[in-house]
């Protein structure tokens, strides 16, 4: 069985650090992408972060691309995301899922999305005040 429990959320002040940690299991870690998505209040969900575990490429959403990094390690079989210079746009729930993949426009902005269609989990809560 698939399991992703994401952990490490809290409320932070703007231009405070969080990160998170996701707990993988029930696949092999090697073979897929994983990735990071949050909802807002209100919104839809998001992709944030994606990360090839086999070879450790990585993909970013434009408005956090230099602020998060996003890791994988093997040996514990958990995928981090560093999130430092929070801003309040960044409060939501965050959820790690299986088979990220990225498409890139005409205009060169890139989408992370997934194909994953399992459980996504109860997520963890980012709160940033301003």
């Amino acid at each position: 069985e698939v399991q992703l429990q994401a952990s490490g959320g809290g409320l932070v002040q703007a231009g405070g650090s969080l990160r998170l940690s996701c707990a993988v299991s029930g696949f092999t870690f090697d073979d897929y992408h994983i990735g990071w998505f949050r909802q807002a209040p209100g919104k839809e969900r998001e992709g944030v972060s994606c990360i090839d575990t086999s070879d450790g490429r990585t993909y970013y959403k434009a408005s956090v691309d230099g602020r998060f990094t996003i890791s994988s390690d093997h040996a514990k079989n958990t995928v981090s995301l560093q999130m430092i210079n929070l801003k309040p746009d960044d409060t939501g729930r965050y959820y790690c899922v299986p088979h990220c993949g990225v498409v890139i426009d005409r205009s060169g902005k890139l989408t992370i999305t997934t194909t994953y269609s399992g459980s996504w989990g109860r997520g963890t809560l980012v709160t940033v005040s301003s």
